[in-house]
């Protein structure tokens, strides 16, 4: 039996992501973020979500993209990870699909660096190519603590 599970996508520079939809606790619009000094460049400050104070972290920036400009479809996804409830930017939410586990494909060889490490794998659904990240791997424990220092 095939096996689907849920998954957010999203796009960063026109390309389609994902994230498995268990992380995944509410699509927000982009709101007032608080800087936090001292911070890693991609964590771009904290605010407050559903009155839990949340660590916000560009994707762009994780994912060594090039910025872009926010716009009205700009979105946090606000996602809990080892207890912490952390808001990523993205540049668009565009839906929510099953994808069955026989159309994920391993990352390619050809895909090297930082960005390899996080991705599941990529997903082929309706002639389109999407990159599925493994939100557990992009944070390392340095970036976790971090996190965590940033939430007290």
């Amino acid at each position: 039996m095939e096996e689907s599970r849920k998954y957010i996508l999203f796009t960063l520079h026109g390309q389609a992501y994902a994230v498995d939809a268990q992380y995944v606790i509410s699509i927000e619009r982009l709101q007032q973020i608080t800087e936090v000094p001292q911070t890693k460049e991609f964590i771009r400050g904290v605010t407050e979500i559903r009155d839990e104070t949340t660590a916000i972290i560009d994707l762009r920036i994780a994912l060594s993209l090039t910025t872009t400009e926010n716009t009205n479809d700009t979105r946090i996804l606000v996602i809990t990870l080892e207890g912490m409830q952390i808001g990523l930017i993205v540049d668009a939410v565009t839906e929510v699909l099953d994808i069955n586990s026989n159309n994920i494909e391993d990352a390619p060889s050809i895909i090297s660096g930082v960005q390899a490490t996080y991705l599941e794998g990529v997903a082929k659904v309706n002639e389109q190519l999407i990159l599925l990240l493994d939100i557990a791997k992009m944070l390392d424990m340095e970036d976790k603590e971090g996190l965590k220092e940033v939430l007290q």
